[in-house]
């Protein structure tokens, strides 16, 4: 199993998708979300997502050269056009954007509609919070779970993820799915070939299933029952409802090539903490000791954080089969 370090592992990406109809920038932003995704350790928006970028590329479903575009339609929002093309471009263009716009407004928005795969959604609202904002981002993707009490999939697993700065060390950073696990970890069982654990999904005729091919066809099960629907529900509104994105159910798969370009949207919202005149970083600070006072208990995302240092320190163990499979997409 070779070890890559994280430059070698970029470039890896670049070398591809540059090769799959993407221009070098546009593989460079994904190159730099999918690293930094496999150094969490969070391999379903990892490396495992190359070779579908790539057929998806090729195929024309995510438009690989396409430059994002910025408006202004008030002073506090930024609306973003990523064109079906991959996500990651457009998301640091509104990153960008809302460190400028935040400081002034107090409160800004950045709204990307024609989009796709996300990634990691707690990347960039973790580098907002590095520039000391509170940032918050909803996002849709294909339909994946039924409504409670349903049986035809509707809405996405639509991560939510919150970051917030804290004095003198990372940001809190909060990041989940609205399914009981994302649905990347299905996808990463099927690529070793392994089964899910029960619970996590049901077939396409709606009974429990550990086959993550099963589970891919049928639907996922959501977190906390029917608040978890409705929590999706939300996420629909306003990641795509409000940005002009595709719903879940009008969004093409994430997982092949076939078909239109998915089309689903991202809201992002940033914070200013020094307009709520408050002293919000330190009482944010203040709640994440007493967590940490708690035997057992640990803050959200502290994992992430030493399995980071770990990648960087050590590099990133990819998979024979995998390397093989980026080489030859």
């Amino acid at each position: 199993m070779p070890t890559l370090t994280v430059v070698q592992a970029e470039g890896l990406v670049v070398r591809t998708l540059t090769r799959c109809r993407t221009n070098i920038d546009v593989a460079r932003s994904v190159a730099r979300a999918l690293v930094a995704a496999e150094c969490d350790g969070l391999k379903g928006h990892g490396l495992s997502r190359v070779p579908m970028y790539a057929a998806q590329a090729k195929a024309h479903k995510i438009d690989g050269t396409f430059k994002p575009l910025a408006e202004r339609p008030r002073p506090g929002l930024i609306a973003i056009d990523a064109g079906y093309g991959f996500a990651f471009p457009a998301i640091e263009l509104a990153e960008a954007e809302l460190r400028v716009a935040t400081p002034r407004q107090g409160v800004a928005a950045a709204a990307i509609r024609k989009s796709s795969h996300c990634g990691a959604a707690g990347h960039p609202v973790e580098r907002l919070a590095n520039a000391g904002l509170v940032a918050l981002i909803f996002a849709n993707t294909p339909a994946a779970m039924a409504p409670w009490g349903g049986y035809k999939a509707l809405f996405g697993t639509n991560p939510v993820a919150l970051a917030c700065p804290l004095p003198g060390r990372s940001p809190l950073v909060i990041d989940l799915s609205l399914s009981k696990v994302a649905r990347g970890n299905v996808m990463t069982a099927k690529q070793r070939r392994e089964p899910i654990p029960e619970g996590w999904a049901l077939d396409e005729n709606g009974n429990p299933t550990t086959d993550p091919d099963a589970a891919l066809r049928g639907t996922m099960l959501p977190m906390v029952d029917a608040k978890g629907t409705m929590l999706a529900l939300m996420v629909e509104l306003l990641a795509a409802g409000l940005t002009g994105a595709n719903f879940a159910a009008e969004a093409s798969s994430y997982l092949n090539a076939d078909g239109p370009p998915s089309g689903t949207g991202q809201l992002i919202l940033a914070f200013d903490p020094a307009a709520f005149g408050g002293g919000a970083p330190g009482r944010f600070g203040l709640i994440a000791q007493e967590i940490e006072a708690q035997t057992g208990a640990r803050l959200p995302g502290a994992r992430r954080l030493k399995a980071r240092e770990k990648a960087k320190a050590d590099g990133l163990l990819i998979s024979d089969v995998l390397v093989k499979e980026i080489e030859a997409a």
